[in-house]
């Protein structure tokens, strides 16, 4: 009984995989592409610093998801994952994606601080937003990230029974523990979600300063964004994170396969929703 049930479950995460991949891989390319669009042909959103790390986030979210769907649908619908049996797409999946994945979280937290920033009730504050100040950022992102990649370059195996993951077992506590819980889960949330919040505090105080009007509805657009934003970004991966951690340290029995088929399912879903953060459009 257990056996039957176990396979209707791999089935059944098989087929949403399938289908969730194909509707993120059409949603997320086109969102994307919307919003590189409308931030750089809209003169009002032309030459701001937050549009401009919507931009640069857009660009990466839509590399990712090219990048892990064109691979993950494939594999669902015909062939074995290329990356478990090729040792050179496993580590250039798994370093290409950190990259990604690390420069858009970064632009995330960075235009939630300059929407603090910019709507300040303090001048030298304000001061302080400037596009010159959103270069520099990002590329201190993007070097951050290339350095940091070089860890999943080297480390990132095709492992027996396991697939492309961390070879060595240090490294896979680093993943999980830092890269998963901090650098990608408790660090970026806190840092975006406070000054999201200051944000959104600051422009309800807008209408008791000199602003012109339409620099106060820009501002309140663009804070709702980085809310929305911000708010998307949190309840799509804790889940994600909390599965990968429970996978990674309290892995099942081999000849539990009803767990296994689940987990399977718990997974297929989690990761899913993780890849809904990077199909949104931010208009």
């Amino acid at each position: 009984m257990s056996s039957s049930t176990a396979i209707l479950i791999v089935l059944i995460a098989k087929e949403f995989t399938l289908y969730a991949s194909f509707a993120i891989l059409i949603f997320g390319v086109i969102s994307n592409i919307l919003n590189i669009a409308v931030f750089t042909q809209l003169t009002i959103f032309r030459c701001n610093q937050s549009t401009f790390y919507f931009i640069i986030g857009s660009i990466f979210d839509c590399i990712q998801i090219l990048l892990i769907f064109t691979i993950r649908i494939p594999t669902y619908s015909f062939n074995p994952d290329p990356t478990n049996t090729s040792i050179v797409l496993c580590k250039l999946r798994a370093t290409i994606s950190q990259i990604c994945i690390v420069i858009s979280l970064g632009t995330v937290c960075c235009a939630a601080i300059d929407q603090f920033l910019s709507t300040n009730y303090h001048a030298r504050l304000r001061q302080m937003s400037t596009l010159k100040l959103a270069h520099c950022l990002t590329l201190i992102i993007a070097c951050f990230a290339l350095l940091h990649s070089v860890l999943f370059l080297v480390y990132y195996e095709i492992v027996p029974n396991l697939g492309c993951t961390p070879g060595n077992p240090i490294f896979r506590v680093y993943t999980t523990f830092i890269y998963y819980c901090i650098l990608c889960g408790l660090l970026p949330i806190t840092i975006a979600s406070t000054f999201a919040v200051l944000a959104y505090f600051n422009v309800r105080r807008l209408i008791r300063r000199q602003v012109p009007v339409f620099r106060r509805r820009l501002d309140k657009q663009l804070t709702v964004m980085v809310l929305a934003r911000v708010f998307l970004y949190v309840i799509t991966n804790l889940p994600y994170i909390i599965s990968e951690i429970f996978r990674t340290y309290m892995p099942p029995n081999p000849s539990d396969i009803l767990r296994i088929a689940t987990i399977q399912l718990v997974s297929s879903v989690t990761y899913s929703i993780f890849f809904v953060n990077y199909s949104v459009m931010n208009i």
